[in-house]
């Protein structure tokens, strides 16, 4: 069995209804205690049957909610955070040290301030304002209409254009991931993303990212001047790429998906859509840990229609502040999207700015720390204003 392991919930009354739900109880009064500022929803698994009881016996003395699936060793658990820091103390006490552990460890995950990142030259201010992220596609089958065709003259002028616009950083790909997309080569990926990133490093002076999941291609695309890996497939393609990263010190971002680019749009189902996301990306975070990737060179992405349908895409979204339980930056690429397009009608890809510019804000209201966009300037400035409300950041 894996070592206990919690993770925050999304304390509204539809998620926490479904959440007792599944553990065969009745919503009670969940729902309504949670709207108080301070209540905490926590699901834990990977506990011992003994691990279970305890927990629920200990939680209801300290007047929180507990409905424990012995059998399956997991526990929704309901309280205030003082009712849980009384929980954790007093489950040590009795000896009772896997849930505790389980949520010393989420606590501090949720209350850990995100540190400005060092690559290189290049500081990046995470934790301190919203990142934009360009996307430059050197495809000729990108979904979104914007692919370069190998155009290596042409993808530097539009990152210098997106430089002007205020992006923090640009992410380099050779192969299209939209659903339905077959691999291409390794060397034809290598041909179209190297020169670019060679130019890019010279020419831009912004920190580099190259979107793949072939470790040769991100080793190649590192010691050509990239210090970022967006990795779709969050080392479940090839693990190797994490000892890439390790040994170039690049940051790595781990993304979630369900298939593969060529089918992950066949009738994508989840039991428990934000738990399998966030297991999937826990363990490719511990594989990268494991490879000597350093976790505070980790980013994680919840892969929004990479394996979902519209009404996923939106669930994640309603319930970005989940992915806070890992205790790492997250990034939301939902920049022209196919289900804004089918929200809004059947608009093509082009006119999904303003949509697009819909989900920045409402990803910087739920902890988004990196926005990846086509459009930069208007992203910029949706989170300009996002980070002023949000964060209470002077713009003046």
């Amino acid at each position: 069995m894996s070592p206990a392991h919690a993770r925050l919930l999304t304390p509204t009354p539809e998620v926490l209804a479904a959440e007792l739900a599944g553990f065969g109880a009745a919503s009670g009064e969940a729902p309504a205690r949670a709207r108080a500022d301070s209540f905490v929803a926590v699901r834990i698994g990977g506990l011992s049957s003994a691990g279970a009881a305890a927990l629920a016996a200990t939680m209801h003395t300290e007047g929180g909610q507990v409905v424990a699936g012995e059998d399956r060793g997991e526990a929704l658990v309901l309280g205030t955070r003082a009712q849980f820091a009384a929980l954790v103390q007093a489950l040590r006490a009795t000896g009772s040290a896997e849930a505790a552990q389980a949520l010393d460890d989420l606590f501090a995950a949720l209350d850990r301030p995100t540190p400005p990142l060092q690559l290189g030259r290049y500081t990046l201010p995470l934790g301190r304002r919203t990142l934009v992220m360009g996307i430059l596609n050197m495809t000729p089958d990108s979904f979104s209409g914007d692919g370069l065709d190998f155009g290596v003259d042409a993808a530097v002028a539009r990152a210098q254009a997106m430089e002007a616009a205020g992006a923090d950083v640009l992410d380099v790909g050779g192969m299209s991931t939209r659903p339905g997309a077959e691999e291409i080569t390794e060397s034809e990926e290598l041909r179209r993303v190297v020169p670019l990133i060679e130019r890019l490093a010279r020419e831009v002076d912004l920190p580099l990212s190259v979107d793949t999941y072939r470790a040769a291609v991100a080793d190649a695309a590192l010691a050509a001047g990239a210090v970022i890996v967006n990795d779709i497939t969050g080392l479940g393609a090839e693990p190797e790429l994490a000892g890439v990263a390790a040994r170039r010190g690049a940051a790595l971002i781990l993304m979630h998906i369900k298939g593969s680019p060529r089918t992950m749009q066949d009738d994508p189902q989840y039991a428990d859509l934000m738990g399998e996301i966030i297991a999937y990306l826990r363990a490719g975070c511990d594989r990268a840990v494991a490879a000597g990737v350093p976790r505070d060179h980790l980013w994680i992405d919840p892969g929004i229609g990479f394996g979902k349908t519209i009404d996923h895409n939106l669930e994640i979204l309603r319930r970005l502040g989940e992915l806070r339980s890992l205790g790492l930056p997250v990034l939301v690429g939902t920049s022209r999207k196919g289900f804004l397009g089918r929200i809004l009608g059947g608009r093509p890809p082009q006119e999904r700015v303003a949509a697009t510019g819909a989900t920045v804000a409402v990803s910087i209201a739920h902890g988004a720390d990196i926005v990846r966009v086509h459009d930069v300037g208007p992203a910029v400035d949706v989170a300009r204003v996002a980070d002023a409300i949000m964060r209470g950041l002077d713009r003046s």
